[in-house]
């Protein structure tokens, strides 16, 4: 019986870290290519395309400029969680 309940422990706990590690945020450097404010997105050179969050003042970045972007996936897209020029 004893163990019953460390093993159903032990699974329970397994779960919930691996839920915790793909919400974790992933970041990727890049080169602006455009930003069209309208859709609030970033695409750099690679051709990856952001969401940029609500609020985001995207005027304040422009094409060409080297950038970290910490993001998450949501469904198919990459939503951005915040955008900071890399050093």
């Amino acid at each position: 019986m004893r163990g019953k309940i460390l093993s159903s422990l032990l699974l329970v706990g397994s779960l919930a870290v691996g839920s915790a590690a793909m919400a974790a945020s992933t970041s990727t450097v890049g080169t602006i290519k455009m930003i069209d404010a309208k859709a609030m997105s970033l695409t750099l050179q690679d051709g990856t395309t952001y969401k940029l969050p609500a609020g985001f003042k995207a005027g304040a970045l422009k094409a060409g400029e080297k950038v970290t972007v910490a993001w998450d996936m949501q469904g198919k897209e990459h939503v951005a969680t915040k955008v900071t020029p890399a050093g």
